[in-house]
């Protein structure tokens, strides 16, 4: 994991997600990056991302699933179209649908995996299926359909 992480090429005005935006001071800062055919990125949940005691929040769970999802569609896109990541125009997905499986409850204290595979790559549209473990434990299944970032959605230049 040398390279820099996907959500690193996203440009300075696609760079404020909650999850993922280098530039959300409050964000979780998600970093993604290829390992292989699958894309991985590691998450160590603080002691507040809690639900009950001892285990971590679902909520936190969907958000990594979901920015895990849109970073491995761009990067993905980027593959397919045989272009650099970070190259013009901007590679930049958002979510069409969110589907998360809770297998078992998270452990609080460990690092979370986030992995994940491209299923689909069909127009605007890449479907990427991910797992979360802690520990080596399956805690998670989940699926984005991602979409290139509509026009509507683009800042001002």
């Amino acid at each position: 994991m040398n390279e820099p992480a996907f959500q690193d090429s996203y440009p300075d005005e696609f760079s404020h997600c909650y999850g993922c935006g280098r530039l959300n001071d409050h964000g979780l800062h998600l970093k993604s990056h290829w390992d292989g055919e699958e894309s991985v990125a590691v998450f160590q949940p603080a002691s507040y991302h809690i639900a009950v005691p001892g285990f971590v929040y679902g909520g936190l769970i969907a958000s990594l699933v979901d920015c895990h999802g849109t970073g491995t569609a761009a990067a993905a896109a980027c593959r397919h179209e045989g272009r650099e990541l970070g190259s013009e125009p901007p590679m930049r997905f958002v979510t069409a649908s969110l589907h998360v499986d809770y297998l078992r409850p998270t452990p609080l204290g460990v690092p979370l995996e986030i992995r994940g595979r491209v299923a689909e790559i069909k127009g605007r549209k890449v479907v990427v299926t991910e797992t979360v473990s802690a520990a080596g434990e399956l805690c998670a299944r989940g699926q984005v359909v991602a979409v290139r970032i509509p026009p509507t959605m683009a800042p001002p230049a």
